[in-house]
C-alpha cells in the first residue's frame, strides 16, 4: 500500500488514529506448530492510539516507542513461552532477509486476545525498503462515523492504482471465515445430526422406562388421572431430566473450548470461540426440545391405555 495513504486516511473527518499493521511470518524455534505465534508490525505511537484500552503502563508505553527494536507481547503468548520484560528474542525471517532481534518491553493484557507480538515496522523498512504497509487499522471518532469512514476512504482511492477496501474489524473476521467455505452450514449440519443422534439414544430408554411404569400409569387413571395429565406428567419428567442434563453438557463443552483456545498449537482463529449466555438459552431449548420428542409417542400411547389391561400388565 503506498505509504502516502495513511496520511490522506488520517484527514478524513472522524479519523482518530491510523496504525499499520503488517505481518512478518518469521520463524521462532524451529518451524514447530507451539512455537508459532503471529508477529505484527505496526507503529508503536498510533497503535497505542487505536488500541487504548489494552492494559500498557505508560513507562513500558514510552521504552516501547524509544526503542526501534522493542516489542510489547501479549500476556497468554508471554505465559507460554516464558518470557518476561527485558528477554530478547530471535525470529528468523522467512520472506524477508532479516531475522528479527527483539527486546521485549512490555508484557500486557489485550483487550481482545489473539496470542501475538506487536514491534515497530521501521526495523523491517531499514533493511527491506520495499517492504510497505499491508493494511491500516483506523480509530473511528464514534460508532456512527464508522459507516462514513469506510465510504469516504474507499471514495478516496477508487480511481487509484491501488484501490481499497475498508471493513470494519467484524466484517474482516467474517470475510475470513467466508474463504474457509460455509463454515456456518456445516457447523449446523454437524449439530442437527448430533442432536438427530441423541434424539435416537435417549428416546429409547425413555420408552423402556414407560413401558416399565404401565401399572403405575393405570393406577394414576383409576384415581382420577386424566389421559392428558397423564400425558403432561411422563413428558415433564423427560423435559426435567434433559434440562438437567444440558447445562452439565455445556461445562464439557466449556471445558473443551477452554483447552482450545489456551492450547499453544490453536491459532488466533480459535480465540472466537465463546460460550455467551445466548448459546446457554439455545442449549437449554435443544435440551427441552430432545426431552420433549422423546417421550411424547411413548408416553401418549402410555396415557390412553385401559385400565384394567394396564393393572394386568407384567414387566
Amino acid at each position: 500500500m503506498p505509504t502516502d495513504y495513511r496520511q490522506k486516511i488520517k484527514s478524513i473527518p472522524g479519523v482518530l488514529a491510523v496504525a499499520p499493521l503488517n505481518l512478518f511470518n518469521g520463524v521462532y524455534k524451529g518451524n514447530k506448530a507451539e512455537n508459532a505465534f503471529p508477529q505484527g508490525g505496526t507503529d508503536p505511537n498510533e497503535f497505542l492510539k487505536v488500541y487504548r484500552d489494552d492494559e500498557i503502563p505508560p513507562d513500558q508505553a514510552i521504552a516501547w516507542q524509544k526503542d526501534r527494536s522493542g516489542a510489547i507481547v501479549e500476556n497468554g503468548l508471554a505465559k507460554q513461552h516464558g518470557w518476561k520484560p527485558g528477554d530478547r528474542i530471535l525470529i528468523q525471517g522467512k520472506f524477508f532477509p532479516m531475522n528479527l532481534e527483539l527486546t521485549i518491553r512490555d508484557i500486557y493484557k489485550p483487550s481482545v486476545p489473539a496470542r501475538r507480538i506487536w514491534f515497530n515496522w521501521k526495523y523491517v523498512e531499514e533493511t527491506a525498503p520495499y517492504a510497505k504497509d499491508d493494511m491500516y487499522i483506523l480509530l473511528a471518532d464514534s460508532p456512527q462515523d464508522v459507516t462514513h469512514i469506510e465510504s469516504a476512504v474507499d471514495d478516496m482511492f477508487r480511481h487509484s492504482p491501488s484501490p481499497t477496501r475498508t471493513e470494519t474489524e467484524k466484517q474482516l473476521e467474517l470475510d475470513f471465515i467466508a474463504m474457509l467455505g460455509n463454515v456456518k452450514a456445516l457447523i449446523l449440519s454437524i449439530c442437527m445430526a448430533v442432536v438427530f443422534a441423541i434424539l435416537l439414544v435417549s428416546a429409547n430408554p425413555m420408552a423402556m422406562t414407560i413401558r416399565e411404569r404401565t401399572r403405575e400409569v393405570a393406577l394414576l387413571k383409576t384415581l382420577g388421572f386424566a389421559w392428558r395429565a397423564v400425558l403432561m406428567l411422563l413428558v415433564a419428567e423427560s423435559v426435567t431430566l434433559s434440562l438437567a442434563g444440558g447445562p452439565l453438557g455445556l461445562r464439557g463443552a466449556y471445558g473443551l473450548s477452554y483447552k482450545l483456545v489456551h492450547s499453544a498449537r490453536s491459532g488466533s482463529f480459535a480465540l472466537a470461540f465463546k460460550i455467551t449466555p445466548e448459546t446457554f438459552l439455545v442449549v437449554l431449548a435443544v435440551a427441552a426440545m430432545v426431552g420433549f420428542l422423546s417421550a411424547v409417542i411413548s408416553a401418549y400411547r402410555a396415557s390412553g391405555l385401559n385400565i384394567v389391561e394396564g393393572l394386568r400388565h407384567i414387566g
